[in-house]
């Protein structure tokens, strides 16, 4: 799959700090916007939070927001986009927690993504469902997430 990364170049061009905070992605949307040239400028470094713990320690989310909502809510999207922009200080905070498959997490069915945003005053996430292997719902969440943070840049 062919990620399209064209709103990092606007990131770039504006100089729009950005972080990632990732679960089920596990870096992959680092990484994708890490190979656009002159990302340097605007992305400092970011999160892979795969465990619970992890959650808790580096970005400070309560552990009862997490036993209370599961980990693949809404609410802790949110929680780790906007811990993430506030603790590297940054302009936009974007964030992955779901279910890659190929088995159900917190009842949630393999596929079932939420993608947090925190960018431009407004903290939300989008709840998705994505198809395929654990590949495609993991290219397809970081595409999914670009073309959100390209939805509120042009707004």
């Amino acid at each position: 799959m062919q990620i399209d990364t064209s709103i990092v170049n606007k990131l770039i061009d504006n100089q729009i700090t950005i972080t990632g905070a990732e679960s089920l992605t596990a870096g992959m949307f680092q990484s994708t916007i890490g190979g656009v040239p002159g990302v340097s400028a605007i992305f400092y470094g970011g999160f892979v939070t795969y465990s619970n713990e992890a959650k808790a320690k580096l970005l400070s989310i309560p552990m009862e927001v997490i036993d209370e909502y599961g980990v693949v809510s809404e609410q802790v999207a949110i929680w780790m986009a906007k811990q993430s922009k506030q603790i590297m200080n940054v302009d936009v905070g974007v964030s992955f927690t779901g279910v890659a498959g190929p088995d159900s997490l917190e009842g949630q069915p393999a596929g079932t993504v939420f993608i947090g945003l925190d960018f431009k005053g407004n903290q939300f996430a989008k709840e998705f469902h994505f198809s395929g292997s654990r590949q495609e719902v993991r290219e397809q969440s970081v595409q999914a997430a670009l073309k959100m943070i390209e939805n509120e840049y042009s707004k």
